[in-house]
């Protein structure tokens, strides 16, 4: 059986039994988008398929440190960090290309988890678009660097002086790409035989640097494809002794790391998309002015999901390829929200102020329900920006928070978000966010120590 023939739990037993495993892999994402999971036994496996399995809950109670959260209410030590119910998800059945024949299943929070899971976030953003009439589809595309170092050797250096795989600026290389060509045949095909098929691969510009868009599917399937490439394009570059990063700016010498969203709809009803008007500007639909008047209004509030660490705020600066204020052009890369015309079926926006570092499953959510509600408030959109956005003046309302404490507290004041994902999600959502700026402000950085530690 092919995996990606399984849809019921008929035939997640069928496979695995067919294969003769002993074992599987099941596999969840957590607030930030790191995926947690085990190996689990046929047995256990085949009895979670119907009724599902338990999973401590403390991965929805502590940071990418595993350090625990602090005033947050759905778990911590007065809860005892109990086990949370999770349910399998059969049709998201991959094969491990370099496990000998190993599958590996998604899983999602339920019960009173599922209020602040985040796949379970996007997945009733998604249920909200249905109800509305509309198919969503998107493509996340993200910037990583590749270095020639090891989880040893990275903090071995301190985490300085680090080798990229490549030197210098070559964007689009078709030196690079030739050179290690090997690499990026193993990168595109684990893509596609673990099914996040790689649309367009390249180098971007900075040393080390690789830019890759993922094929589009439908959002839900397209947030589960972006969460498993993040993961296996890190353990692929391990595998080959080498490290990738995420992390929206690892170098003030460097642009930043981006994961952009590509969005559209479609009528559910008969398929058609839904975001194309040849007799208006730029082909763009009533539906798709509403939309694009959505994401810019509420882009400020919703930031937090989109850009969810302190690193984040450092990528969001003028003239690095980042916007800085809730903008829009058509076919412009210094705003926020570029507009892409096309035919029927390739009209659509891009969301370009993510970075590489956000949870896909959260950034997709916000991308798109602040959308829908555009859509049903009927709202417009501002004047559309022409030219470079970073040197021109915009409204104060359109600046997005500079930091992620200003974020959370935007996202804890968000009316639109406690409608898209409920209070529960937003509180604990924005109470770790809160322990995230907490933290870094407990360290001291090298910046501080040499600026003051002679001389004040």
């Amino acid at each position: 059986m092919n995996p990606r023939e399984i849809k019921t739990i008929e035939d997640a037993r069928a496979i695995v039994e067919e294969r003769g495993l002993s074992h599987v892999k099941v596999g969840l994402f957590d607030n930030d988008g790191v995926m947690r999971g085990k190996y689990m036994s046929r047995e256990k496996f085949f009895s979670s398929l119907e009724k599902g399995f338990a999973f401590c809950d403390v991965v929805l109670g502590w940071d990418v440190k595993d350090q625990l959260y602090d005033h947050v209410d759905y778990t911590g030590w007065h809860t005892g960090y109990p086990d949370a119910p999770v349910r399998i998800l059969p049709d998201s059945c991959r094969e491990i290309p370099f496990e000998d024949g190993m599958l590996l299943f998604l899983a999602e929070f339920a019960d009173q988890a599922e209020a602040v899971c985040p796949r379970a976030a996007l997945r009733r953003v998604v249920d909200k678009a249905h109800a509305m009439g509309f198919t969503p589809f998107s493509a996340l595309e993200y910037e990583f660097f590749l270095f020639d170092e090891t989880p040893h050797s990275i903090r071995e250096k301190g985490f300085r002086d680090l080798k990229p795989l490549s030197p210098g600026w070559f964007g689009y290389s078709m030196i690079r790409n030739s050179v290690h060509a090997e690499l990026y045949h193993q990168i595109l095909d684990t893509a596609e035989r673990m099914d996040f098929p790689i649309e367009g691969i390249h180098t971007e510009t900075g040393p080390g640097v690789i830019e890759a868009a993922i094929a589009v599917d439908e959002s839900l399937a397209s947030a589960d494809k972006a969460a498993l490439f993040k993961t296996f394009i890190k353990v692929l570059a391990q595998r080959n002794g080498l490290m990738a990063t995420f992390m929206a700016k690892w170098s003030p010498d460097y642009p930043g790391q981006s994961g952009h969203i590509h969005i559209s709809l479609r009528d559910a009803s008969n398929g058609q998309p839904v975001f194309h008007d040849s007799d208006q500007p730029f082909h763009m639909s009533r539906i798709q002015r509403h939309f694009l008047a959505g994401q810019q209004r509420l882009m400020p509030e919703l930031l937090a999901l989109i850009a969810p660490t302190v690193n984040a705020y450092t990528r969001l600066i003028p003239g690095f390829w980042a916007p800085t204020d809730a903008t829009w052009g058509v076919e412009n890369r210094t705003t926020a929200l570029r507009v892409i015309p096309g035919s029927a079926t390739s009209q659509r926006i891009e969301y370009r102020v993510g970075s590489a570092d956000a949870n896909p499953y959260l950034a997709l959510a916000a991308a798109l329900g602040s959308g829908l509600i555009g859509i049903e408030e009927g709202w417009e959109p501002e004047p559309r920006v022409t030219g470079n956005a970073y040197e021109q003046q915009h409204p104060a309302h359109q600046a997005l928070p500079r930091s992620l404490w200003e974020a959370a507290q935007r996202l804890k004041q968000s009316e639109a978000a406690r409608q898209l994902f409920g209070d529960a999600f937003v509180e604990h959502f924005a109470a770790s966010r809160e322990w995230e700026e907490k933290e870094y402000r407990r360290h001291i950085s090298d910046w501080e120590l040499e600026r003051y530690f002679e001389i004040i």
